[in-house]
């Protein structure tokens, strides 16, 4: 592990980025949201970037399994026993970088003041050493979970055509809106039949956003409805890798292509570490 350690220091040592935090989530489970979270990572690294995906969905922490990997730790040893982050980061499939949830993982959004700090001397760590940092959140809202979203730079929020799928998105949307109007709020749209309902289902939510809470919000794109991703799921392999010129493959590389181009600065003046100080303060009523 400490060889691994050294090796990932070294990956990093030519000079120090300010990585793009993007939280992922989604309204309700079983959309998608932590395959597509995964292969878009790995999408990022085959351009060239370097990636991190932390996984903090609670009780379902699972980018492991979708990987195929076995995790020695995971981010609950980085709060509990304090441990520097770049021993604990693993490597994945194609060079992606990954850091696993675990069964206590509940205890990350009930910090000490000590965790906390150290918590934010890892995240900075982190920050300085890749392009993209993504969190794989858990389905749907909770006042502890909302701390990190909110402090991302960003949010993708996923959902599919599913009427149910496509009302807790909006719910989740409104949400994430009301605790942080600033935050820029992308929607992907998983798992269409085709193009045209993946636009339909994306333009009705921008319009119910614009509508209702005068927020707009991004279309990324969508990602077919592909038997290939349940294959792969099967074989514990991103689908990515299990089959890169399935249609699945061809779309989220697009995806990661547009999301690659289309970094919003707005946000850069304040960031990541310094949002997530202030809510951890209001939250603990120091301020």
């Amino acid at each position: 592990m400490h060889d691994q350690a050294e090796i990932l220091r070294q990956r990093f040592q030519s000079g120090s980025t300010s990585a793009r935090v993007c939280a992922v989530v989604s309204g309700k489970g079983g959309v998608g949201k932590s395959n597509l979270t995964i292969n878009l990572a790995l999408s990022l690294v085959k351009t060239g970037s370097k990636v991190l995906v932390l996984d903090l969905d609670i009780g379902m922490a699972n980018l492991d399994i979708l990987m195929g990997v076995h995790s020695r730790y995971n981010i609950v040893d980085l709060v509990e026993q304090q441990l520097p982050i770049l021993d604990l980061i693993e490597t994945g499939p194609d060079q992606v970088d990954y850091l696993a949830g675990g069964s206590g993982l509940n205890q990350l959004f009930e910090l000490t003041s000590e965790q906390f700090n150290h918590f934010c001397q890892q995240m900075k760590v982190i920050q300085e050493r890749y392009d993209h940092i993504f969190l794989d959140m858990a389905a749907g809202a909770s006042r502890d979970s909302l701390q990190f979203i909110t402090a991302a730079d960003e949010v993708l929020l996923v959902t599919t055509p599913e009427p149910t799928a496509i009302t807790d998105a909006y719910a989740m949307l409104k949400h994430i809106h009301q605790q942080e109007s600033s935050v820029t709020i992308s929607i992907i749209v998983n798992r269409v039949e085709n193009k045209g309902e993946g636009e339909d289902v994306g333009m009705r939510i921008q319009k119910a956003a614009r509508q209702f809470l005068q927020k707009d919000i991004k279309r990324l794109g969508m990602l077919p409805e592909d038997r290939t991703v349940f294959k792969a799921v099967k074989e514990q392999k991103p689908f990515r890798i299990y089959a890169p010129y399935s249609n699945v493959a061809k779309s989220v590389q697009k995806l990661a292509d547009i999301y690659q181009g289309g970094s919003d600065d707005s946000r850069k003046n304040e960031g990541f570490i310094q949002r997530f100080t202030r809510y951890f303060s209001k939250k603990q009523g120091t301020i």
